[in-house]
């Protein structure tokens, strides 16, 4: 009995080997990826609040993927030690980089950096916003925003605050005032937020604009009187208390926290990176802690939208560090 040769069906599976042979690599990628737990690298001293949600992250990026990323803290130089340290790291997707406003300020106070600010870096996507919040020492005369804009204004050069080092986000919030407000406060940089708090508290010190977390903290214990808040808008957290902006048009200062890869790291690793950093700030579980931190969570993080975002920031705090003579050398 004749039977005819199955040419059609041969013809399929022939079409779809060489579909499959065209897409193994990336589909090797990624079932190959990770095989071994990812490192995040924070560019800051453990127990601050760029390590704390570090650390809550890594535990949601952890549970949404069934793979291991874990934290490293590497301080030192402003962030530099541990930025170059993933800058110089093989880019196979096991090193990252979660930095803060701290990566795009650098360049502007520093005339020299051991890496490349956008070129040796891939960007996987913005994880979240921080706010930041304007305390000051309660003997100040002064309880509403445009009371303390007017106090700044009529001493200047007589009102003192204090940061956690010069390019840190206090100093840079608090220059941003300066800046667009016209007023001459002097900074007095410290090796961190918390010995500075406590000198707005001890009365050495006027004011501070610290993160919302720390500042916030102070506030509930009585220690500080809360003035403003950074973003452009109020903050649920706060909704009784102004943005500086509703004084000063066109502030907006706040501290950052984005994920980037060392630059060469392939792009199926990048989108794999990009859609499980996605599925980490869905997790039902950081949305609460990062609401209890006075964060705000991205929704939709991409390569493409930090790569924008950073170039933005890069302008705009290089136009700020100009304009206050702003220098860490």
């Amino acid at each position: 009995m004749n039977r005819r040769f199955p040419w059609p069906q041969l013809a399929c599976k022939l079409t779809a080997a060489i579909c499959l042979l065209a897409t193994a690599p990336l589909a090797w990628a990624q079932r190959g990826f990770p095989e071994r737990p990812v490192k995040l690298v924070v560019p800051y001293a453990a127990g601050g609040p760029t390590d704390t949600f570090a650390r809550a992250l890594a535990e949601s990026w952890s549970r949404q993927t069934g793979a291991t990323f874990i934290v490293e803290n590497r301080s030192g130089a402003g962030t530099m030690v541990g930025t170059e340290m993933v800058a110089k790291a093989p880019p196979d997707g096991y090193t990252l980089l979660l930095t803060t406003v701290a990566h795009a300020v650098n360049p502007s106070i520093h005339a020299t950096l051991p890496y490349r600010t956008v070129e040796d870096f891939a960007p996987v996507g913005l994880a979240a916003k921080a706010p930041l919040v304007l305390v000051v020492n309660k003997s100040m005369p002064v309880q509403t925003l445009p009371e303390f804009l007017a106090y700044l204004k009529s001493h200047p050069g007589k009102i003192n605050y204090g940061s956690a080092g010069i390019g840190s986000a206090p100093h840079l919030g608090a220059e941003l005032v300066n800046y667009l407000a016209g007023t001459r406060a002097m900074h007095v940089p410290y090796r961190g937020s918390a010995p500075a708090m406590a000198d707005v508290i001890g009365g050495h010190l006027d004011f501070m604009i610290d993160s919302a977390p720390t500042g916030l903290a102070q506030v509930q214990a009585g220690t500080v009187r809360l003035l403003a808040t950074s973003m452009g808008k109020r903050l649920p957290q706060t909704p009784d208390t102004p943005a500086i902006a509703e004084a000063v048009p066109g502030y907006e200062a706040y501290t950052w926290n984005a994920v980037f890869a060392p630059a060469g790291t392939p792009a199926p690793l990048l989108k794999k990176l990009t859609a499980s950093l996605q599925a980490a700030l869905h997790d039902e579980a950081l949305k609460r802690r990062a609401y209890d931190m006075g964060l705000v969570l991205e929704t939709n993080p991409t390569p493409a939208a930090l790569a924008d975002f950073l170039d933005s920031e890069l302008k705009k705090w290089s136009e700020v560090a100009k304009a206050t003579n702003m220098s860490a050398n």
